[in-house]
């Protein structure tokens, strides 16, 4: 299974912001994010900083094209630019994807 991390920053005192509408997200975003094959999704933070870490079980490829075709993607870059600056890869429409430097299966 392939699998992709990602990092963004929270802006200054939106960590609570941010965290709710996390815990509201919308019922069509999660469907989304599991049609595309997308599992395991977690996310941390630490010192205003968002970790980001998911498996794709249909490969990264379909995973970064079914998020960057969806409006409901983009309706929900939308509603976090508010409390989130993220940079988006033009290609991909998605987070440029960290380098793995290390795993341990």
């Amino acid at each position: 299974m392939e699998h992709v991390a990602w990092k963004g920053r929270i802006k200054a005192g939106m960590k609570s912001e941010y965290v709710r509408r996390h815990n509201e997200i919308w019922p069509e975003m999660k469907a989304l994010l599991k049609d595309a094959g997308i599992c395991n999704y977690s996310i941390f933070y630490c010192n205003d900083e968002v970790f980001g870490y998911y498996e794709c079980e249909k490969g990264v490829e379909y995973a970064q094209q079914a998020q960057a075709n969806s409006p409901i993607v983009d309706r929900w870059n939308d509603y976090m630019q508010d409390v989130l600056e993220l940079e988006m890869d033009p290609v991909t429409g998605a987070q440029p994807e960290l380098e793995q430097v290390f795993r341990l299966d």
